[in-house]
């Protein structure tokens, strides 16, 4: 199967991080954050990457680099958000809370997956791997898995949880290489943090790991600029596998309730 990607300029990348000086004093997993959301930004928008180098280039972001995709980027206004139902579902966070780029991605990954034969399971944990970034960049994976604990089996949470990880270690049995990308705009040596090399380790060994694998090899060519995609596919599966608190989300009483509050309002000051 032919797969477009971005072209991605490692100049133009650079410059949209703050210049060499502002990337010298990134870790390796904020790096590779900071690569994905530069191409889920382009996704939705051609002109995204010279833009954002361009704002950046003359000072530093107006936000942090880990703030929650909700909240805007620094360069542009947040989207406009219409109010969700009383009782919102998944389906409503999918239609009326995700940044369109994020949204494309998300079904890029999952449709990817669908087509591969993936189990439905897995299916969902690619539709949802990287929700969390809607909430909070950094460490995207681990806030990703505590939103939706509550609400699907244990397996797709640790598939969530996890892609993040293992995306830096290549694994050729399961179809994974070691993303180019990263050797292009980095350069050879790129190392991630303790912390990430110490969970690598750990899932490796895990009966699930290959949950969390099937996760990242369908996350990493999911950034086609020309691929037409829909939820349509994917009401069936959630219906099946997320199980949608009659209360809505965000409104159940669960541990993590507030964490989908702050995606329903995410302007209230206080």
């Amino acid at each position: 199967m032919q797969i477009e990607r971005l072209q991605i300029d490692q100049e133009t990348f650079i410059q949209a991080l703050g210049g060499e000086e502002a990337a010298a004093t990134m870790s390796a997993s904020a790096k590779a954050d900071a690569l994905d959301d530069f191409m889920i930004g382009a996704l939705n928008d051609p002109g995204y990457p010279e833009m954002v180098a361009r704002a950046r280039n003359g000072g530093p972001p107006t936000l942090r680099r880990g703030t929650g995709a909700i909240f805007g980027d620094g360069q542009r206004q947040p989207f406009d958000l219409v109010p969700l139902p009383t009782a919102p579902t998944l389906l409503d966070y999918f239609r009326l809370r995700l940044p369109l780029p994020f949204l494309r991605h998300l079904l890029q990954s999952a449709g990817m997956a669908l087509e591969s034969g993936v189990e439905e399971e897995l299916v969902l944990a690619c539709l949802l791997h990287d929700f969390g970034q809607n909430l909070a960049r950094v460490d995207h994976g681990w806030w990703g898995a505590q939103m939706i604990e509550p609400y699907v089996s244990e397996r797709v949470a640790f598939a969530v949880r996890y892609h993040q990880a293992l995306r830096f270690y290549a694994d050729e049995a399961a179809g994974y290489h070691y993303p180019e990308l990263y050797v292009q705009i980095f350069g050879e040596g790129y190392i991630p943090e303790p912390y990430i090399a110490a969970t690598y380790e750990q899932v490796r060994k895990h009966p699930w790991y290959m949950a969390a694998r099937m996760v990242t090899v369908n996350d990493l060519y999911a950034f086609d600029p020309n691929k037409s995609v829909s939820l349509d596919p994917f009401v069936d599966i959630i219906g099946r596998h997320f199980r949608q608190p009659p209360e809505g989300l965000g409104f159940d009483g669960s541990p993590i309730a507030h964490m989908w509050r702050s995606l329903s309002f995410p302007d209230h000051p206080l």
